[in-house]
């Protein structure tokens, strides 16, 4: 076949990432993300299974709701966020992401990171924001929870975790805070498992929780 040499030039576009395809709302539509999350299992939810007892408690907020609307402090995480997120993509070249995205093993296993990026390999990178009033000598382990639903949701190898500490409110300093917290399959397996228990009780299952 004839070609011409600015042709066998032109790479093509690389493909696009796998998660792109997992899209099920936008936080940005509030009614819908929330209605998603409610039917399924949320990075929020897995940072909670911390063992096989805690399954029934979540599954029963799951169904009969906590009342809890907020309070000062998330409030000021909320207010914050967009603010750390200007210094990741910054610093990190990790872009802001308010899409909730589904699992490719199961569409009820959720997540909406904070920040998304491809990385030059072509693996996924996340970042995950917070606010906090105590000093953090580890991140702590429901945190990491968190972080580790995501990898396993988004198909991600890294997360750079991202917290600013405040008293009263008022940073302490100029610039957050982050470390990366690598994949741990292991991990991921136990979540995993713990949110397929949980949906079972969310469809009525196990009986009443």
């Amino acid at each position: 076949m004839l070609s011409f040499p600015w042709e066998e030039d032109e790479a093509a576009p690389p493909p696009p990432a796998p998660h792109l395809a997992r899209l099920v709302a936008s936080s940005t539509d509030r009614v819908a993300w929330l209605r998603a999350r409610s039917r399924g299992v949320t990075a929020t939810d897995a940072a909670r299974l911390a063992s096989d007892r805690a399954v029934a408690s979540v599954a029963w907020e799951k169904l009969n709701g906590t009342g809890f609307g907020g309070n000062a402090f998330t409030d000021h995480g909320r207010a914050r966020e967009p603010e750390i997120a200007a210094w990741v993509r910054s610093e990190y070249a990790i872009e802001p992401s308010a899409a909730l995205f589904h699992a490719a093993r199961e569409r009820r296993h959720l997540a909406t990171p904070d920040g998304i990026r491809l990385a030059d390999d072509g693996s996924v990178e996340l970042a995950e924001i917070k606010t906090t009033s105590k000093p953090w000598k580890s991140i702590p382990r429901s945190y990491l929870r968190q972080v580790w639903w995501q990898q396993y949701v988004l198909g991600a190898e890294r997360t750079l975790v991202v917290w600013e500490q405040h008293v009263d409110f008022v940073p302490i300093s100029g610039s957050p805070r982050c470390e990366w917290v690598s994949r741990d399959e292991s991990e991921i397996e136990l979540l995993v498992r713990r949110a397929d228990e949980l949906l079972a009780w969310m469809r009525g299952e196990r009986g009443r929780p």
